[in-house]
């Protein structure tokens, strides 16, 4: 699991400049738009709990207790649980929720094994 580990948590901290970004231009077009949604803003809340979520994953990748992963858990299941809810517009957010719940699937998975 420290592989998965290292390797969520890099894609997660790229993944976090991409969501970013999306999220500003979704922002933009709301704004635009005058639509009411705000997708481009749970987009940024996403992208900072993605990030919270890759550096926890690093940086706790060779610990032995259950806190890392309980971290993963509610950060990564908090990122999917607004992804999926606040996407509007933004259907890319669902992509990134996806991504999020594998993770936090997966640390479900490494919390239970080290037991």
């Amino acid at each position: 699991m420290k592989t998965w580990k290292l390797v969520a948590g890099i894609i997660s901290i790229i993944l976090f400049v991409v969501v970013t970004f999306q999220s500003c231009a979704a922002g933009v077009v709301n704004a635009l738009e005058d639509n009411g949604e705000s997708s481009g803003s749970v987009g940024i809340l996403v992208a900072i709990l993605l990030l919270s979520g890759g550096i926890v994953s690093v940086a706790t990748r060779k610990a032995e207790g259950k806190g890392g992963n309980i971290a993963l858990v509610i950060l990564f299941g908090l990122a999917a649980l607004c992804g999926f809810a606040g996407h509007g517009n933004y259907s890319d957010l669902v992509i990134w929720a996806v991504w999020c719940l594998i993770n936090a699937v997966l640390a479900i998975v490494a919390l239970v094994k080290k037991s």
